[in-house]
């Protein structure tokens, strides 16, 4: 089994690679080569088959042919440009979360190799006047131009997957958190310095309110889900094969609750609250009233409580 991760060079791309490296096998099959793409090329990880690391520019078509290769069996898109940068750039967005996508569809297409395509959307696909909770059947109104290119990447998903083009499956993720390392440009990213920087003593600020109310899961439960899914058989996944991946909703109030719940009140009192408008815009517009039956019948799962998130930072990424 070859299995190619896009966006290798992420937390996430590089916590699939060890946990891939700890499994050995996928599907069925034992792991014989992994190779991690991103813009530059990322780390090696240790494992217990050849790894071997590359960069690829996937907004590039020269570059993601190059990269991708009829041998890879199984193929994992999570790069991206994330929500504020989109936001605010949106030839950049357009560029990685639209055309990037297509670039790799069409490569598949190209060497008609029909390999397993696990594709990480956003919950910002949703928004606007639906009306909650969030369902399985409920359409997609993205308020934002990341919410819109992530929407168009499902779409171009779902309709390879219906061709045969290859076996997509594409996977809506809440927030993660708590994520390791420094703050990044997503709206979201404050979600995890709230809790991270003060666990670690440092000051983090809060733009919104106690009560602000978002959909969570720990970077842990996510790469499992991650597998879980690969491992799904295209007939289970119906004629819509993205879902939204199990959470739980919270306030941030909890989540701080949570956070002092593990590690006593101290870290609490690093968190300064200040409105940030740019900020609240965005968040707005997001939704938190998930009911995603679908992919819990398939086997996923969320986090039993934001407790867990908290012990998952401090035992695998402090």
């Amino acid at each position: 089994m070859n299995v190619l991760i896009i966006g290798g060079g992420g937390f996430i791309g590089q916590k699939l690679a060890r946990r891939l490296a700890q499994k050995g096998e996928l599907r069925g099959k034992p792991i014989t080569r992994l190779r991690l793409a991103d813009l530059s090329a990322p780390p090696v990880i240790d494992a217990p088959f050849p790894v071997e690391t590359l960069a690829c520019d996937i907004s590039d078509r020269a570059s993601v042919d190059a990269a991708v290769t009829a041998e890879d069996e199984v193929i994992y898109h999570l790069a991206a440009v994330v929500s504020a940068h989109a936001e605010a750039d949106l030839d950049a967005g357009l560029q990685v979360n639209l055309f990037g996508v297509y670039n790799v569809l069409e490569r598949c297409r190209a060497l008609q190799s029909n390999p397993v395509l696990v594709f990480t959307s956003s919950l910002a696909v949703f928004g606007g006047e639906v009306p909650d909770p969030i369902e399985d059947w409920t359409a997609l109104n993205p308020q934002s131009s990341y919410g819109a290119q992530k929407a168009m990447g499902e779409f171009l998903v779902n309709d390879y997957s219906r061709r045969g083009l290859i076996r997509g499956r594409g996977f809506r993720l809440p927030t993660i958190a708590v994520r390791p390392g420094k703050p990044n440009r997503a709206a979201s990213s404050f979600m995890s310095s709230i809790i991270r920087e003060p666990l670690n003593g440092e000051e983090a600020i809060c733009p919104v309110a106690p009560d602000f109310l978002h959909y969570y899961l720990s970077p842990k439960r996510c790469v499992e889900n991650l597998i879980r899914g690969t491992e799904l058989e295209q007939e289970q996944l119906g004629q819509n094969v993205c879902m939204t991946m199990p959470g739980q909703t919270r306030t941030i109030g909890q989540m701080i609750d949570a956070m002092t719940a593990v590690a006593g009140p101290e870290p609490a009192k690093l968190i300064r609250w200040e409105e940030q408008p740019e900020i609240q815009r965005i968040v707005s517009t997001w939704r938190f009233d998930y009911r995603p039956e679908k992919a819990l019948a398939l086997g996923l799962e969320a986090d039993a409580s934001f407790e867990e998130n908290v012990r998952f930072y401090l035992e695998e990424d402090k």
